[in-house]
């Protein structure tokens, strides 16, 4: 995990980038939001224990952004 320029601390997206995502994002996006592996992040998703909501749509994960901003402490 790194530590960006835009002071987001451990995630792997600074607040401006973070605060800009739309509705929902992909599973991918949001694994890199909270500083997840690729793979840890689906298995997650997989089994129902995402630390978010999660949406199955078809064979994709979507990730509510709302939820996502809620857990990091960003909401509005």
């Amino acid at each position: 995990m790194r530590d960006n320029a835009t002071g987001a601390g451990l995630t792997g997206m600074g607040r401006e980038e973070l605060l800009a995502l739309p509705a929902a994002v992909d599973l991918d996006t949001g694994n890199r939001a909270l500083g997840l592996g690729r793979s840890k992040g689906y298995e997650l998703a997989k089994r129902g224990e995402y630390p978010c909501k999660v949406l199955r749509l078809g064979k994709a994960y979507r990730v509510v952004t709302a939820d996502l901003l809620n857990l990091l402490g960003l909401a509005a």
